[in-house]
């Protein structure tokens, strides 16, 4: 059971660096826009609908790489002091009430609307028209793809409710612990307090 959990985990971590490369596209884009704009003066209408798309696109997809590492925010600041089997119980009934119906409704309707976007070949209104039904098929696809991390994260909370602390996961790119890089390189508040008064004292030489 663990080695599928973590292959859709590995899976979530997959789309969600795919998708990440709109971040490249949007950057070249709107690079080459704002040059063609102000040099070249050749403005192009279809350029805020492709950013637009390419924006949602990464943030819908993002959803299911940042469920499986655990990364949304949550709203409760006494969560983090429960013990672990208390804060299973609360994730695995809000799964349950909120999260399951949530996302089937988002997947089932986005199907609909997709479907219903490609039967009229639907188009953005611009002046240079784009395509719009291709873009609008990720969110079901997004909807999908965080209904089965949901349903792995619910197993998570059943497993931790009866062994009493959290499985393992996939890990990624964490944010820096300032306090555990001090432990890592054996640095100490008072080290660097010292450096801070040498570097201070050769500025007030120069």
């Amino acid at each position: 059971m663990q080695s599928f959990l973590l292959r859709v985990d590995r899976f979530s971590t997959w789309i969600g660096k795919t998708f990440a490369w709109c971040a490249v596209g949007l950057t070249l884009l709107i690079s080459w826009e704002v040059f063609s704009r102000y040099v070249l003066n050749r403005p192009h209408a279809w350029v805020l609908d492709a950013q637009i798309m390419l924006y949602g696109t990464m943030f819908m997809t993002a959803g299911a790489y940042t469920l499986s590492k655990n990364g949304h925010v949550r709203g409760d600041v006494l969560y983090g002091f429960f013990q672990p089997r208390t804060q299973a119980i609360i994730d695995l009934t809000l799964y349950i009430l909120f999260f399951l119906p949530g996302i089937v409704a988002l997947t089932w309707a986005g199907w609909i609307y997709a479907g219903e976007s490609l039967a009229i070949r639907e188009q953005t209104f611009s002046a240079e028209p784009l395509p719009l039904y291709p873009f609008k098929y990720i969110i079901p696809l997004a909807g999908i793809t965080l209904l089965l991390q949901g349903l792995v994260e619910i197993v998570r909370c059943v497993q931790c409710i009866k062994a009493g602390e959290w499985p393992s996961r996939e890990q990624d790119v964490e944010e820096v612990d300032v306090e555990k890089l001090k432990e890592m390189v054996h640095v100490q508040d008072a080290d660097i307090q010292a450096l801070d008064q040498v570097v201070v004292a050769k500025e007030g030489k120069a």
